[in-house]
């Protein structure tokens, strides 16, 4: 083990590092340990919600592409995170884009880009992340669940990425040339408290009707990114980061605009609602019960 805990995280598009992540990384990296984000698209198919910015939705998503890196630059000052980087290369994993089946469940695209991260080979995705793991040798590794939170065929891929790699980075006979093995003690899974969001179903019933997330029953089934409070395997609750996360979500202004629930949530019940960051266990050794850190035990 290295002198001090390290974190790497792999996300799908740029700002997806905020929204479940964001506290987690701010906190780890004001400890003092070694934060590295893998952003694997640059979010070329990713929604423009800024009229100002309508045209960088051009035909191949390029200028969309280059403006998110600035974005992504700009939340990584707000988070302090400098270690950060995509997949293979800039643009080699395009953002495969999303459509949704009858029952508004998200699938892939009828005909997705030739170099759509979700058409990408398992095997030479998961070996470019082969050596990011072996130099970095985190402690922690930090990704989407098999069902990438909520379906989005990137966030899927991810989960399929960062877990195969994990298995190949550990293996000494594998690609010598990318390395030294070296095996992720602790794999995590974002996710969010089921006890929590039901009462922010509710709370926002009651106080915002025009939010668009009170169409979810508070008393009904859960989204796939809400988890069995009993599947939590650690929860980060660090409220004096809770506005670094803001700062680094409006870093993200051509995705996420100041009507989105982030900020109308943040308004109506203060920062601290996105204060709290939840985790299940994917791999590794476990934590104590009621862990805070996602380092404990190790």
């Amino acid at each position: 083990m290295t002198d001090s805990h390290g974190l790497l995280l792999v996300h799908a598009h740029p700002d997806d590092e905020v929204t479940t992540t964001g506290i987690t990384m701010a906190r780890a990296v004001a400890d003092g340990s070694r934060v590295t984000l893998v952003t694997c698209t640059l979010g070329e198919e990713g929604d423009v919600v800024v009229e100002d910015l309508s045209h960088l939705k051009d035909h191949d998503g390029a200028a969309l592409a280059q403006h998110r890196i600035g974005e992504l630059d700009a939340a990584m000052v707000a988070l302090g995170v400098t270690d950060y980087l995509r997949l293979g290369h800039d643009g080699k994993y395009r953002d495969s884009g999303m459509a949704v089946d009858e029952h508004g469940r998200p699938i892939p695209v009828p005909t997705p880009h030739d170099s759509a991260f979700w058409r990408a080979d398992l095997r030479e995705a998961a070996t470019d992340l082969v050596p990011v793991i072996r130099d970095r040798k985190p402690a922690v590794l930090i990704t989407y669940d098999d069902y990438g939170n909520y379906g989005h065929p990137d966030h899927i891929q991810a989960h399929r990425v960062a877990m195969y790699a994990t298995q190949l980075a550990a293996a000494p006979s594998y690609r010598r040339d990318l390395g030294e093995a070296w095996q992720i003690p602790r794999v995590l899974w974002s996710t969010m408290s089921e006890s929590w969001f039901r009462e922010g179903l509710r709370w926002m019933r009651d106080h915002d009707s025009e939010n668009r997330w009170t169409d979810i029953d508070p008393e009904g089934p859960m989204p796939p990114m809400v988890a069995p409070d009993e599947d939590i395997a650690v929860t980060v609750h660090a409220p004096e980061f809770a506005a670094r996360k803001l700062q680094a979500f409006r870093a993200h202004a051509s995705q996420i605009g100041e009507d989105s629930p982030f900020f109308t949530m943040a308004r109506l019940i203060g920062d601290e609602a996105w204060a709290t960051e939840w985790f299940k266990l994917g791999a590794g050794a476990p934590l104590p019960p009621g862990a805070t850190d996602i380092f404990a035990g190790l």
